[in-house]
């Protein structure tokens, strides 16, 4: 039953907030008033007579399946303050659902006058799948409900404070606005140790407006660090080998994206669930869409190393939901969470070491799985999500998927079987799509991954610097790289692209366009292709073709060149027989090589490069 008193009643898990702290995200994200007159602040809402106020919604849930799976805490408390006009009454209901959405109600209270609301809530029944919830109505005038949590009365397994780690390149603004919104947060004051902020750009982020109240808030917690860009790896691997160092405070690790758009709730929702986490594991948060701020670009991921895929997702998790329309009642298991934002544990940290010299790409990926195989999963929870700029927004043909593939085969190599018949037909199938799609410079900086791969762990050893400017330089040399604007393209008729072909027989589709073209079977002069429509099926029946770059800033011309072709389709069936025959030695030397690539004392040599 509620009853007011002055204080909370124990260990905070989550805070109910009503709206966002900026207007560009949906207030509907955190409370739905169902069109009823409700007033709605970051912390307070005032409902007038006859108004509804339901916190069924994405922040506003609390993830008891979550809590039942991997924590011992079995009751929870919903408190608020609240402020009734005379003859008002409030009326409060607790509900949940269930892993196939059905709602059962749990309790329904009536409040009048003010004072502080305090009603448990039982975290059973949800092992499979479910969430809690509070509503509100109100009849008879107006009332005011603000400063809504909820905590627990069961002790923390780890009562441990967090380092959190953010790696920045060239974005001051961004980064200002991050380590903002985790120094305005009272609640995370009190379980954030450190703020380590690795600046390797040249517009250095002391120099943004903002970047001295942020040293006022944080004082000695922040720790700003300036070194050579090592890429995203390097960065974060930074901030996470001074977390750890010798002589600092026990701490687990929160890694951060800069360019996210931070809910620090979010950042205490993951403090809250590691601490009362029977076994220490990773906790992260899931990407919500920063031009589409309502919609989740996945609700769990995992990998599938064996054909050299991420980003897939797992049984029950979705791809691209709107977050006002699906709710995730069913728990799902997460391989990895990627680093827009993720809480390490300590433990695992001790246990597997630092990030692998990557550079960029793969290093947040092969690190949770490195953790996961050491016996710390991951957990992405399902009401905890930052704001990160779209992948779809991002065209894949540029200098980084140099490093994606030669990093998807290393981790590949270190922890999959990697069956060389496997990994060889996935790589010629991949490759031979982009020489077929006209992609002739990203086929080249992809061909040269796979023979570094080959070469073994020595390409790792500068951590990739050298590595950019000779990427760079191999891809400038190919025409269809180069992002042109439209207007330099006079207007061609454009063409949608046909049906895909089945999975089952796109090998086959790949091989006879490919002899289309070589035989000279290609439909004459030029065309123009959406982004959307840019597949290596459709592009590859032109001679030459204008695709719309996937950032909708300009296009790219792609034009086949037989000799190109040709070459490319040599060097691809030389290298694919090298990583079929070579499978098992590469597998030993990568595996051999992590504990040297990942040790402490390789990171100091390369922080030290200047």
């Amino acid at each position: 039953m509620p009853h007011s008193q002055p204080g909370g009643t124990g260990h905070l898990l989550q805070r109910t907030f009503f709206a966002s702290e900026t207007a560009r995200v949906d207030p509907a994200l955190y409370a739905d008033a169902g069109g009823t007159p409700v007033r709605v602040e970051r912390d307070c809402a005032v409902l007038s007579d006859g108004s509804r106020l339901s916190t069924d919604t994405y922040f506003g849930r609390f993830a008891a399946a979550y809590w039942q799976r991997y924590t011992d805490v079995g009751t929870v408390a919903v408190e608020f303050d609240y402020s009734c006009d005379d003859g008002a009454e409030l009326t409060v209901a607790t509900r949940a659902s269930d892993i196939s959405g059905r709602i059962r109600p749990l309790t329904v209270v009536g409040l009048t006058g003010a004072g502080r609301a305090v009603v448990e809530v039982q975290i059973d029944r949800y092992l499979d799948g479910g969430a809690a919830w509070f509503d509100l109505a109100v009849v008879g005038g107006r009332a005011r409900v603000w400063n809504a949590r909820w905590t627990t009365a069961v002790e923390p397994v780890r009562d441990r404070r967090v380092s959190v780690v953010i790696c920045t390149f060239n974005r001051p603004d961004d980064a200002v606005a991050t380590v903002g919104a985790v120094a305005r947060d009272a609640d995370l004051a009190e379980r954030v140790e450190t703020v380590h902020l690795v600046d390797q750009g040249t517009r250095r982020v002391a120099d943004a407006a903002g970047f001295d109240d942020l040293r006022a808030d944080l004082g000695s917690r922040l720790d700003y660090l300036n070194q050579a860009n090592l890429g995203g790896s390097g960065g974060f691997s930074r901030g996470i080998y001074e977390a750890t160092a010798a002589g600092r405070p026990l701490t687990d690790v929160l890694v951060m994206d800069d360019d996210i758009l931070c809910e620090s709730e979010s950042i205490l929702r993951m403090t809250s669930f590691a601490r009362f986490a029977r076994e220490p594991m990773l906790v992260g948060a899931q990407m919500l869409l920063l031009s589409e701020t309502t919609r989740i670009h996945m609700t769990a991921e995992t990998d599938d190393l064996d054909h050299l895929t991420c980003a897939d997702p797992p049984p029950n998790a979705r791809r691209g939901v709107n977050a006002l329309e699906f709710r995730q009642d069913v728990r799902v298991i997460a391989g990895y969470n990627a680093w827009w934002s993720c809480l390490i544990p300590r433990e695992a940290i001790d246990a597997v070491g630092l990030p692998m010299p990557y550079f960029i790409k793969w290093d947040d990926i092969e690190y949770g799985v490195r953790c996961r195989r050491a016996g710390f999963p991951t957990v992405t929870l399902p009401n905890a999500g930052v704001w990160h700029a779209d992948f779809h927004l991002k065209d894949v043909d540029d200098w980084s998927s140099y490093f994606g593939q030669r990093n998807v085969l290393i981790s590949a190599a270190i922890h999959s079987r990697f069956d060389g018949k496997t990994i060889s037909a996935t790589v010629a199938e991949h490759i031979g799509e982009l020489i077929v799609g006209l992609k002739y410079g990203q086929a080249a900086i992809e061909l040269r991954a796979v023979r570094d791969f080959l070469a073994g762990p020595y390409v790792l050893a500068d951590g990739g610097r050298a590595k950019l400017a000779e990427i760079n330089a191999l891809r400038s040399e190919y025409d269809d790289t180069r992002l042109r604007p439209a207007s330099e393209i006079a207007d061609l008729p454009v063409i949608p692209r046909p049906p895909a072909p089945a999975k089952k027989w796109e090998r086959r589709v790949l091989v006879k366009r490919a002899a289309q073209q070589l035989l000279g079977r290609r439909a004459p002069g030029r065309v123009a292709i959406g982004a959307d429509d840019g597949a290596w099926w459709h592009v590859g029946r032109f001679t030459s073709a204008v695709v719309t770059d996937a950032s909708q800033t300009g296009v790219r011309v792609r034009t086949y060149d037989r000799a190109t072709s040709v070459a490319q389709g040599r060097e691809l069936a030389t290298l694919c027989w090298r990583l079929r025959r070579q499978a098992p030695e590469l597998q030993r030397a990568w595996r051999e090589a992590v504990p040297q690539l990942t040790s402490r004392e390789n990171w100091e040599r390369l922080f030290a490069t200047d």
